[in-house]
């Protein structure tokens, strides 16, 4: 009876890990978005230094990524999980008790580190013991955490918005941090599970090569949009009034999104589906800046939302199924090629904004490079078939 006790339900394991994922990522991670308005208008911030910002949280994430890959042996991965939901809450929240870049850059680092980890850890942890309890399907209620994160975000943001954007940042660290007991309590050590398998050394084949890049492509392809669209709409007049919601639009449509995309890919493959996702979110990146009216806008946010952690879901377990050995280190070495895209996009749109007063340039760089990562795993699926 005891051993039974320590086996967790598939469902609550899921839903540890969603909120893991909205706490570290939909908050921690992506808040940064509808906050970055307020400080940009209150600090006098250019938009090359906003997108500095959001370049060292994800110089932050690739570093997680590697920290991820090489984990001490000494601490479980629930345990790596728990201390990278914690670490977060915190830094988010310190946020709103500075005023020095320098401080911001390190808090934004730290984030970025501990959302990476809580991904790799969280995800290989569900993933793995819903397959052992034939759950599978149930990986698309894990992964939608980030869109509720993000929804629940919105809905914080827009509420107290005028509490300015220091009392913002609090708030969203201490919703993190209450979501850090619910994960501790979802989520319990792996006692009686077997260790993964051991790497036998293998280089990935062609399929996991591009698909690695491709994800890659991906990061930069989607992170312009996803920093700079509460600000794009504040620059337009005619999108202005949608500004409040604007936000919640992309959480609400991420949340079921998932799921949409495990379907679809049940019936074209994940390859087809990826690709496919890979042009509607090209859509979307191009008519956030293409169609600046109310339904260009709101078409950009849902296909953003619709696509964004659908891609993330079909990567990670389509390289998870081509990986050899502990899926670790794969997940962790797409989360690295993902950490590099984003990393580029923010500094080089806000650049971009800050020499030509518009996001048009990066933001149509970025739809080409969702296209470009389209062909590339298509192109190298049809070559091993």
């Amino acid at each position: 009876m005891v051993g039974m006790a320590e086996q967790p339900r598939p469902v609550s394991l899921a839903l540890g890990g969603l909120v893991a994922l909205a706490a570290a990522l939909g908050i921690g991670r992506f808040v940064y978005t509808p906050i970055l308005p307020l400080m940009v208008e209150d600090m006098d911030m250019t938009k090359g230094m906003a997108g500095l910002l959001a370049s060292a949280n994800f110089a932050g994430y690739l570093a997680g990524a590697l920290v991820a890959a090489t984990p001490s042996r000494r601490l479980s991965r629930r345990t790596w999980l728990v201390i990278a939901v914690a670490a977060s809450a915190v830094s988010t929240g310190a946020m709103g008790f500075t005023s020095a870049i320098a401080a911001f850059l390190t808090l934004r680092f730290i984030g970025g580190l501990a959302s990476a980890v809580v991904l790799v850890f969280a995800s290989a942890l569900v993933l793995d013991r819903l397959s052992a309890a034939g759950r599978p399907e149930l990986s698309a209620l894990h992964f939608a955490g980030v869109g509720v994160g993000i929804a629940a975000s919105a809905v914080l943001t827009s509420s107290l918005a005028a509490w300015g954007w220091r009392s913002l940042w609090i708030a969203s660290g201490l919703a993190s941090l209450v979501a850090l007991f619910v994960v501790a309590a979802l989520v319990p050590d792996q006692t009686g599970t077997t260790r993964p398998a051991a790497s036998d050394g293998a280089r990935p084949d062609r399929r996991l090569r591009a698909l690695i890049a491709a994800y890659g492509l991906f990061g930069f392809g989607y992170i312009i949009t996803a920093t700079f669209l509460v600000a794009i709409v504040r620059e337009s007049e005619q999108a202005r009034p949608l500004e409040p919601v604007i936000w919640l639009v992309v959480g609400v449509t991420a949340a079921p999104s998932v799921a949409l995309w495990t379907w679809v890919a049940g019936r074209i493959g994940i390859v087809h589906a990826f690709a496919l996702a890979c042009l509607m979110e090209a859509i979307g990146v191009a008519a956030s800046v293409l169609w600046l009216a109310t339904p260009g806008v709101l078409l950009a946010a849902a296909l953003l939302g619709s696509t964004f952690m659908g891609l993330t879901a079909l990567g990670l377990v389509g390289a998870r199924r081509l990986s050899r050995g502990d899926p670790r280190r794969t997940l962790a070495v797409m989360t690295a090629a993902f950490g590099l895209g984003q990393m580029v996009g923010p500094p080089f749109a806000g650049l971009v904004f800050d020499a030509s007063r518009s996001f048009l340039l990066p933001s149509l760089a970025a739809a080409g490079a969702l296209l470009v990562a389209a062909l590339l795993v298509t192109s190298f699926s049809a070559r091993a078939s």
